[in-house]
């Protein structure tokens, strides 16, 4: 439904597993809505023109740069945020993903560390044997000023082994 003299539209989003049903100008961005209307502050908001990566969500399991993206685009497709990564009912469980970026030092100021979580996710659900040389390729599309990427790269890697160690155990 969308209202002419305002603009704006009542869409049904889909985030986390939880619709929610949010008024908003046609106009407005994924990211904008994620933040400021669901309050879903781990997706950051970098460049604002798709090139740094920090605010990539996985849409339909695909990632995406949300500030690149209108809220109402996103309707009736899965969104996941970085939220949907921690284990637990109180969210303070890190994913094994979250774990090895932090048991890797992937991260230091921790800005783009959402958006390389989630382009990491996405990745690997697709390419769970991916090489390291891939892994870092990937990884090229996302900027982060502090790690120099090799430390991101050993994190993603060291995640996709152990997801497969695990995948052979069962």
């Amino acid at each position: 439904m969308t209202d002419a003299a305002t603009d704006l539209q009542l869409m049904t989003l889909d985030v986390n597993g939880e619709e929610h049903e949010v008024l908003a100008e046609s106009r407005r961005t994924l990211v904008d809505v994620l933040r400021h209307d669901l309050r879903l502050t781990g997706t950051h908001v970098g460049c604002e023109h798709g090139i740094c990566g920090a605010c990539t969500v996985l849409v339909d399991d695909r990632p995406v740069r949300a500030c690149l993206m209108f809220a109402a685009q996103a309707e009736g497709a899965r969104i996941r945020t970085v939220e949907s990564l921690s284990d637990g009912t109180d969210g303070c469980e890190l994913s094994d993903l979250q774990q090895a970026f932090s048991a890797h030092h992937g991260l230091q100021c921790g800005f783009c560390t959402p958006g390389f979580l989630m382009l990491a996710e996405g990745f690997l659900a697709e390419r769970p044997d991916a090489s390291k040389e891939e892994i870092r390729e990937v990884v090229a599309a996302n900027l982060c000023r502090c790690t120099g990427y090799q430390t991101i790269v050993e994190a993603i890697d060291g995640c996709a082994a152990a997801r497969r160690r695990a995948g052979k155990e069962k």
